[in-house]
């Protein structure tokens, strides 16, 4: 199925989802999200996709935030359904169990770092810049910036981030834990190539419910996390996964989770 403003690009079983209005620095609109969210959606139901990783088109941006000329017409139902709707599809993207990688090659601001965020892991070039400025805007962020960025950094510097609307550089934003890996321009293609075959030579189903039981697990209290783990290990113990792995461990070779493929 064709894409207005995504490019679908399947590299070995990694799916390279570039957003592509490089006129509007990749800026999000109504049309764009719901193809991301379409892209996902076919990327969890795809057997030959192990893990998506998520870029922009260029050298200046990943996603330099909302269309401003689409918010601009917005009443506050409109805008109310229309953060609903983009919180939607980045949670889905936050549920995805297969490995989801943010690779930011220019500014990730707005909406874009809330894309970002929403990813499982950020891996960003030396030229990425990060910020939520919707505050400057008389706004607040309306895709999850709000809720995720403290769970990632701290509510001590997600308030100054959010509050002050202040851009960080890729290195402050490794330094305080918004992102996994600096890279170089030039790099950021093997470098997420590297980062992914160390996940994804482990099994997948274990992989799908680590995923799960962190999402899920953040939200509860830390009984009710470990329960949720102690399920789904359950589950796990009684994959072919499971066997595989612990033989091959035993037997002292690599496991082959995915039959030899």
């Amino acid at each position: 199925m064709e894409y207005e403003n995504l490019i679908l690009d399947l590299r070995g079983h990694v799916l390279w989802i570039t957003v592509n209005r490089p006129k509007k620095l990749n800026a999000l609109n109504v049309v764009t999200v719901g193809e991301i969210d379409r892209a996902i959606g076919e990327a969890a139901e795809n057997s030959e996709v192990w893990a998506v990783c998520l870029t922009g088109a260029g050298d200046r941006s990943f996603v330099a935030g909302a269309d401003i000329e689409e918010l601009n017409t917005l009443g506050p139902v409109e805008a109310k359904e229309f953060a609903e709707r983009g919180q939607a599809v980045f949670s889905g993207i936050e549920r995805m169990k297969k490995p989801v990688v943010a690779a930011v090659n220019g500014f990730a601001l707005g909406g874009g770092c809330e894309l970002a965020m929403a990813c499982h892991f950020r891996i960003a070039t030396t030229a990425a810049v990060f910020g939520q400025p919707e505050l400057k805007l008389g706004l607040i962020p309306g895709y999850g910036g709000t809720q995720r960025l403290p769970r990632l950094v701290g509510r001590g510097r997600a308030m100054e981030l959010l509050l002050s609307g202040r851009n960080v550089s890729a290195e402050e934003a490794e330094h305080i834990g918004l992102v996994n890996r600096v890279c170089e321009p030039d790099e950021l293609e093997g470098v997420v190539g590297e980062f992914l075959k160390l996940i994804l030579r482990n099994g997948p189903l274990a992989v799908a419910h680590c995923i799960e039981a962190v999402n899920r697990g953040l939200g509860l209290p830390l009984d009710e996390g470990c329960a949720v783990e102690a399920t789904l290990f359950g589950v796990g113990a009684s994959s072919p996964e499971m066997t595989e792995g612990t033989a091959a461990f035993l037997e002292k070779r690599r496991a082959d989770f995915r039959g030899g493929s």
